[in-house]
């Protein structure tokens, strides 16, 4: 996202910024940036923790002990 700018480029937006909105609005406007990032955080997680709840089970690995007969466990006859 900020790949093109350079040091130069980041102060002249901050001044930008602090004209703006001047210096007496910034924390509230910090800390508003703040709680929305961690409401959205929080949603983020809920919404993982929802679909995962709603997924069906993985159906299970087959057993590798089978043998050709079938039959878990069971030792392959010679014919």
């Amino acid at each position: 996202m900020l790949h093109g700018l350079g040091g130069w480029h980041l102060i002249i937006l901050l001044v930008v910024i602090l004209l703006l909105f001047g210096a007496a609005k910034l924390p509230a406007l910090a800390k508003s940036v703040g709680q929305s990032a961690r409401v959205l955080k929080g949603e983020m997680k809920a919404m993982k923790a929802e679909n995962a709840d709603d997924a069906p089970p993985a159906a299970p690995a087959p057993d590798r002990a089978q043998t050709a007969s079938g039959a878990p466990g069971s030792l392959p006859t010679a014919s």
